[in-house]
């Protein structure tokens, strides 16, 4: 046993050194950026990629990874470097993308994927939710960018604040709740009882820190690498409201001008992406939560009657983003076509598992 680990680490390391020796002579170089840094879910699924298709194409296709604001330093920014070609692939969060792509909101919207194995199905790459939002983002962009894939970014969007266990939507009544400068989540929080306030991320710890807000919907791995605790934020509900999705993009003409095999290779890289980004979460989140509690955190686990009584109060919020969003009504019917398909086929699959 001990030889085959040897071994396997042995293989593991000569394709990584293998990848860079043959990327000095690549007819392909992809530019890669990512907004957070080396402690990211996005950070990890990076270098899954780069080692893929570095390896698979035999050196023919290099990828650059900047890793921060390098090469640009907001959505609207990156996205358009993306449109013009001076950046390869770039991820970004459905908040950092609506003012170009409103529909992509979807993925906010509260309480319409369970858990993870149906969120993980939904967003598929060959899923008809994901061929849909393909669709309408090259139509939306003139066909200049491309959805690779949806990956996840920090596991699951939960309440958090500083002042008392939020048990049901009464206990929000009048909390000031951070919120991105998108519309949706703030129409959530309102609908909640909330107060939402839009906070950039750098500014959110000192927000706290000084009652500027009061709460936030983050995930588990986001609060601890902040050291929010420090700032106050004591009470966590595990509400899993929204499945925080990480759309990656590319510059459609870089993909189309690539041969067909070096076009599956970047594909089936991006599948090995999405597929680090789900695990990512779950493993960090597990020494979160410890640090969490040693810094004196509570978690609450809502009961059905009461996480219904969240999905009860965020109903009308679909509504909203139907008749407020621009393309929301197709988003919104293909994630919920896709749900109901996943839903059933999980069912049949758990008569097997459990019987």
């Amino acid at each position: 046993m001990k030889h085959l680990i040897t071994g396997a680490l042995t293989a593991a390391l000569l394709t990584s050194t293998a990848a860079t020796a043959w990327a000095q002579d690549a007819t392909y170089t992809l530019r890669a950026t990512a907004n957070s840094n080396e402690n990211d879910e996005d950070y990890d699924g990076l270098v899954v990629f780069k080692n893929y298709v570095e390896a698979a194409s035999n050196g023919a296709i290099e990828v650059e990874m900047f890793i921060g604001t390098q090469l640009c330093s907001t959505g609207e920014e990156c996205l358009e470097g993306v449109s013009e070609g001076s950046i390869d692939i770039y991820i970004a969060t459905s908040g950092g993308t609506a003012s170009l792509f409103p529909f992509v909101q979807v993925l906010d919207l509260p309480y319409l994927m369970a858990d993870d194995r149906v969120a993980e199905s939904v967003l598929d790459n060959g899923s008809p939710f994901v061929g849909t939002l393909r669709d309408m983002v090259r139509e939306a962009s003139g066909d200049s960018i491309r959805l690779m894939t949806i990956g996840n970014t920090g596991g699951w969007r939960n309440v958090a604040n500083v002042t008392k266990t939020i048990r049901t939507p009464d206990d929000l009544t009048g909390l000031k709740i951070r919120t991105v400068p998108a519309e949706l989540p703030q129409v959530l929080a309102t609908a909640w009882g909330a107060a939402p306030t839009a906070i950039p991320w750098p500014e959110l710890f000192t927000s706290l820190q000084t009652g500027v807000v009061e709460g936030t919907a983050n995930g588990i791995t986001d609060i601890m690498s902040m050291k929010f605790p420090d700032a106050g934020l004591k009470y966590l509900t595990l509400d899993q409201h929204a499945y925080m999705g990480a759309l990656w993009f590319m510059n459609n003409a870089k993909f189309m001008d690539m041969p067909e095999d070096m076009r599956k290779i970047v594909a089936d890289g991006f599948y090995q992406l999405q597929q680090a980004t789900f695990a990512s979460p779950k493993r960090k989140s597990i020494e979160a939560y410890a640090a969490f509690a040693e810094a004196g955190g509570e978690v609450y686990v809502p009961t059905a009657e009461e996480k219904q009584a969240f999905q009860d109060a965020a109903a009308p919020v679909q509504d909203w983003f139907r008749e407020n969003v621009d393309g929301g009504s197709e988003a919104l019917d293909a994630l919920l076509a896709s749900v109901e398909e996943v839903n059933a086929r999980l069912a049949a699959e758990y008569e097997t598992e459990l019987n």
